[in-house]
């Protein structure tokens, strides 16, 4: 397989898909393209009509949208473990991972993702009732898994995946959760496939301007 991703420091939904695969040892080859705009409807054009980042194209296969690239995932290759066994709580995760990839546009908009950056911020009442949300999200379904981490519902899953670009910008900006949720954070962000993200990112030099504060 091989998945299509942008410049790591900056692109939220290819660390999604790739996290998953990562984490759970799925072996498939990274091409990166970057996201400036130069010529970037031609190059991005080449592995999807949408012309966006990530792809994942396993032989004649090309699956577009992180979310949609994490169910074929688990389906061909995690046998369904990319979501909670119990069924209420796989309802619950669904639905959260629909929040976070149709919701939070303000927190999107004023925090984007970007690894390398460390720096306070001011942000709107319409960002910081995102982050609330988030952290009700985080204090109410956050749970030791056997080694004691702090994943959502207990198990490593596309949860985690949809939330850790979260965590990075959290972490960029200086914001700290209260409660559990903070733990959950500071637990992800040690994940080692994050990790393993974060060192190619902070080697990266390349700027794009549209995602700097």
């Amino acid at each position: 397989m091989r998945l299509v991703i942008g410049n790591k420091n900056y692109s939220s939904w290819s660390l999604r898909p790739w996290l998953l695969l990562h984490a759970n040892g799925i072996r498939f080859t990274e091409v990166s393209e970057s996201l400036t705009q130069h010529q970037i409807k031609d190059r991005l054009g080449k592995y999807s009509e949408t012309c966006r980042v990530p792809v994942l194209i396993d032989g004649e296969l090309s699956v577009h949208d992180s979310l949609a690239i994490c169910e074929y995932v688990n389906e061909a290759h995690l046998n369904g473990k990319g979501w909670p066994t119990d069924l209420a709580q796989r309802a619950q995760a669904r639905a959260i991972v629909a929040e976070m990839h149709s919701g939070f546009n303000a927190l999107r908009a004023e925090m984007p993702m970007n690894c390398r950056l460390s720096k306070p911020l001011i942000i709107s009442d319409s960002a910081k009732a995102d982050m609330a949300r988030i952290e009700s999200i985080f204090n109410q379904f956050a749970k030791p898994n056997g080694d004691g981490q702090l994943r959502l519902f207990g198990e490593f899953g596309i949860a985690d995946c949809f939330f850790m670009p979260i965590a990075s910008r959290l972490n960029s900006y200086g914001f700290t959760l209260a409660g559990t949720a903070g733990e959950y954070v500071a637990s992800m962000l040690n994940h080692p496939s994050y990790q393993a993200w974060l060192v190619d990112a902070l080697t990266e030099t390349e700027v794009v301007p549209e995602d700097e504060v």
